[in-house]
């Protein structure tokens, strides 16, 4: 492991192990470096920014600072483009204009080195973006999600049928590399999947959803999970 790879992997560990932290002997142990080496380490995370606290004595160890902001190093370049990538790939899923948006909040803080060979491996990742709703309508079933009011919108089903449906969001659904969103639609007086690239005009009503549960839509399938999952 290089050593910027290493210094990466140090500062997630120290982050992770909250107010218990990491004993030096045991960082070399895990890193299998002298503990010497993980004391240089640690030196220099301190040194660019890392807002690392050491205690001393029996149980004691290295720890971050809960809270606390992560130095620029917390970020390698391929991570950096895992993340343009999951990103770009699923440009047609719920608040991906936010996810961008955050991706490059994190880029541009990212140190230059690190940043020069971010966007030089992200060119050599292509993406075949799907075709998505426009900006209004994905923004509208959003807001409407995410405050739990009825939204309106037309929708065309694949027999090519169009109707107006007012409809209780309950969860967005990934399925089949197509994104649905699900909810009690009151024309049908039932739980119903939209496909939300043919979803047109959306608009966030006054009306308040009326409390139907994610239960009702059924399980998942074993492959599907929540996203923080």
């Amino acid at each position: 492991m290089r050593r910027a790879e290493r210094l990466h992997a140090i500062s997630e560990m120290l982050r992770r192990s909250g107010t218990r932290g990491c004993t030096a002997s045991w960082l070399a142990s895990e890193f299998e470096v002298s503990e010497r080496t993980i004391k240089r380490d640690l030196d220099a995370l301190e040194r660019s920014g890392a807002p690392l606290w050491s205690r001393p004595g029996p149980g004691g160890g290295y720890g971050m600072l809960a809270g606390s902001s992560l130095p620029p190093v917390t970020l390698s370049p391929a991570q950096a483009v895992a993340l343009m990538s999951a990103v770009a790939a699923a440009s047609d899923a719920p608040f991906s204009d936010l996810a961008a948006a955050g991706i490059r909040k994190i880029v541009d803080v990212l140190d230059p080195v690190t940043r020069a060979r971010a966007t030089d491996l992200a060119g050599r990742v292509w993406v075949d973006r799907p075709p998505r709703p426009s900006r209004a309508t994905r923004s509208a079933i959003e807001e409407a999600m995410a405050e739990q009011r009825v939204v309106r919108f037309r929708y065309t089903a694949g027999d090519g049928a169009t109707t107006t449906r007012d409809v209780e969001p309950i969860l967005f659904a990934s399925r089949d590399g197509r994104w649905y969103l699900v909810g009690w639609c009151l024309l049908r007086g039932a739980v119903r999947w939209f496909t939300i690239s043919q979803i047109e005009n959306a608009r966030v009503t006054r009306m308040p959803c009326t409390g139907h549960r994610i239960a009702e839509v059924g399980e998942p399938p074993a492959t599907a999970s929540p996203v923080h999952a």
